[in-house]
């Protein structure tokens, strides 16, 4: 009688292992077997970690192998198992993957394909035709789209992380507590005493040393050294941990009414500022997204403020960028100065502080939540509803969007929920966060997905002429490098563009992200299909990059950055000035955020700035979803070209005082996560 050897391999995950009952079904070409209980005498099966190997004998010759079938049977108490793969030993001596790598829970059953990826025009077998359909139909279900606030991307429906299908789920919840994490980070950092001190205020700018950790020669520390100065400010812009804001100014915008006159102590090259921006020599940051924002009313004994400035920037002749014109708000008025570097020492500063302030708020909810969190969300959930498993684009993406989706829902949960942890600190909790989504994305494009788009689009493109912006120059590298091995992976699968077109499954993945992420809205620029392998590759490369680089960048410097409260408060508690002449320190140090908030910002950055336990950097497959050769040995090749990126940031920050690093691939999780 023919006989199989069967290995499993159970995962290594805290609680992977079972004790429940194992039953396996091959189904071949040429009939089904029996069930056959998986279970070796006097030993313990399917521990975390193992690797069991069974020899399961049939009656009959099956024929070709086309699926396997796992159940799971309750002994004692139910326990979820999570299965990684399980290998077929062929009575002919041929060996057939079928990959995992997921949990199967109660009573649970599960039926595998090996593991060749296969477009749906590959399967011609009902049986196979039929299993594909019975998968997606089972992950529609599961995976169901939900309007979380109005205007919003849609995510996944589920109110809590233990909602969520059992496979998206972390592995301990404990370990995304927010609530839990933020006070311990509060606790490691020894400034849990100062915590609840709300409405209490810092006596001068020193004072805040008591909540710093000394790092030495770190980014953090020269920030608390130098963040007052000009250079320190406006090297942020292109280097800090929101770097996608600043633009070349072509015409100075009527609401800024600046003349020469104002600004020509600053202009190192004696022309006029219209020359100047003519020449390419003047940048600008605009925060319009924040004018009528409501700020955070949720403490009624804590007033908090927000503005909605205009800074104009100019790159010197050491080509460093340098800020020379500050409007607090948008409509120009007696009421609403331009703050200028000639102005008084603290006047300028403070004006200064709210553009910092003013950045924070842009830079947490709409580059970081929005625009990695919120748009990876909605290209996990469309994988999962449209993708079946043996689909080549899932198998490439699935690494990518690894606890995105559990990370999002926590967050809705505890932090950005009505009286959630971002009420406590910022100027923009209470609801403010939600209007200025609500506003964002209405300028959420495709192209502003597209890195180089994006920075070309911002006039930021040139290195000799920008030479300094290391943002932009490692961006290129990861993105090309990624773009390379899409355009492989998608050249193995798909040998020409009518074969794109005709996959249906793919333009579903690519409709849905189109109809419910983007919400249909045409002017997003989103693809509501795609129709060439070239296409198919940026799309693909627009996914992994937003997900993995685009996130590190904007993401892992937040304690470097924001660790010193002077330059990136979370609230402000008084409006800003409506007149030059009149602010003091201890105006400024009234108007920076008290202990009780800045500590909860703290404990925030620096949660936020860690990587997880295990984490999966760029280029990091450890899940074989794939194993035809030509597409690991890509994987190869993607890797090496990574590894050589990494080389070259290395010795770009060789020496430097202010290294940057957050776009070097061995820093880059694969996913967003945190």
């Amino acid at each position: 009688m023919p006989s199989y050897t069967v290995t499993v391999a159970t995962g290594s995950q805290w609680f992977a292992g079972t004790d429940d009952y194992i039953y396996l079904s091959l189904i071949g070409s040429a009939g089904c077997s029996e069930k056959h209980l998986l279970d070796k005498a006097f030993y313990n099966d399917f521990e975390r970690g193992a690797v069991d190997s069974y020899d399961v004998t049939v009656d009959e010759e099956l024929g070709e192998i086309q699926l396997v079938k796992i159940e799971k049977r309750k002994y004692w108490l139910h326990d979820d198992w999570y299965l990684k793969y399980i290998t077929l030993k062929t009575p002919h001596g041929d060996y057939i993957e079928f990959p995992c790598y997921r949990w199967i829970t109660g009573e649970g059953e599960i039926v595998l394909r090996d593991g060749r990826a296969k477009l749906a025009r590959d399967d011609q077998i009902h049986t196979l035709k039929q299993h594909r359909r019975k998968e997606l139909e089972a992950r529609q279900k599961q995976y169901r789209w939900m309007e979380w606030n109005p205007g919003f991307p849609l995510s996944i429906d589920a109110k809590c992380h233990k909602d969520l299908p059992r496979d998206i789920q972390f592995d301990s919840e404990k370990g995304v507590d927010f609530v839990l994490n933020y006070s311990k980070a509060m606790e490691n950092l020894f400034i849990n005493r100062f915590m609840h001190m709300f409405q209490s205020s810092w006596n001068d700018f020193a004072d805040f040393e008591k909540i710093f950790v000394k790092i030495s020669n770190t980014i953090s520390e020269r920030v608390k050294n130098h963040w007052q100065e000009d250079l320190m400010f406006g090297y942020q812009f292109l280097n800090g941990c929101n770097p996608v804001l600043i633009k070349r100014c072509t015409e100075l915008p009527q609401k800024l009414p600046v003349t020469t006159e104002m600004v020509e102590c600053s202009l190192e090259r004696h022309l006029s500022l219209e020359q100047e921006v003519k020449e390419g020599n003047i940048f600008i940051v605009d925060y319009e997204l924040l004018d009528g924002i409501d700020a955070n009313k949720t403490d009624p004994c804590t007033h908090q403020f927000l503005a909605a400035p205009i800074c104009l920037l100019y790159k010197n002749l050491a080509n460093k960028i340098v800020p020379i014109a500050i409007q607090l708000n948008q409509a120009p008025g007696e009421k609403n100065p331009i703050f200028l570097p000639s102005d008084a020492k603290y006047d300028w500063l403070l004006a200064k502080i709210w553009v910092r302030s003013s950045d924070f708020h842009v830079h947490q909810t709409i580059t970081h939540l929005l625009r990695t969190h919120l748009v990876s969300e909605v290209f996990g959930i469309a994988m999962y509803r449209q993708l079946p498993a043996v689909h080549p684009v899932f198998k490439l993406l699935v690494a990518h969007v690894r606890f995105t989706i559990a990370i999002n829902t926590k967050a809705r949960e505890q932090l950005i929920c009505e009286y959630g942890l971002f009420d406590k600190a910022n100027a923009t909790g209470g609801g403010g966060h939600v209007q200025m989504v609500q506003r964002a994305v209405q300028d959420l494009t495709y192209s502003s997905l597209c890195f180089p788009e994006a920075i070309k689009a911002r006039g930021m493109d040139s290195a000799e002429d920008i030479p300094y912006y290391f943002y932009r120059d490692d961006g290129l590298l990861v993105w090309e490098a990624i773009q390379s091995f899409t355009t492989e992976v998608v050249s193995i699968y798909y040998e020409n563009d009518q074969v794109v077109v005709e996959d249906q499954e793919l333009q579903d993945f690519v409709k849905d992200v189109y109809v419910y992420g983007m919400r249909g809205r045409k002017a997003s620029g989103f693809p509501k299909s795609i129709k060439s392998r070239e296409k198919l590759s940026e799309y693909l490369t627009v996914v992994i990059f937003t997900a993995s680089a685009q996130h590190a960048a904007v993401n892992f410097g937040q304690y470097d950055w924001c660790s010193w409260i002077p330059n990136a408060p979370p609230t402000m508690r008084a409006p800003p000035p409506t007149t030059k002449g009149v602010v003091t320190i201890e105006q400024i140090v009234d108007t920076l955020p008290d202990r009780g908030r800045s500590c909860w910002h703290l404990g925030a950055v620096w949660a936020l700035s860690q990587f997880q336990e295990n984490e999966l950097f760029l280029g990091m497959y450890p899940e074989e979803h794939f194993i035809e050769k030509p597409v690991k040995e890509a994987m190869i090749r993607f890797r090496k070209n990574l590894e050589a990126i990494v080389s070259v940031i290395a010795e770009r920050n060789k020496n430097k005082k202010l290294p940057y690093y957050y776009l070097s691939p061995d820093r880059i999780p694969n996913s967003v996560a945190i």
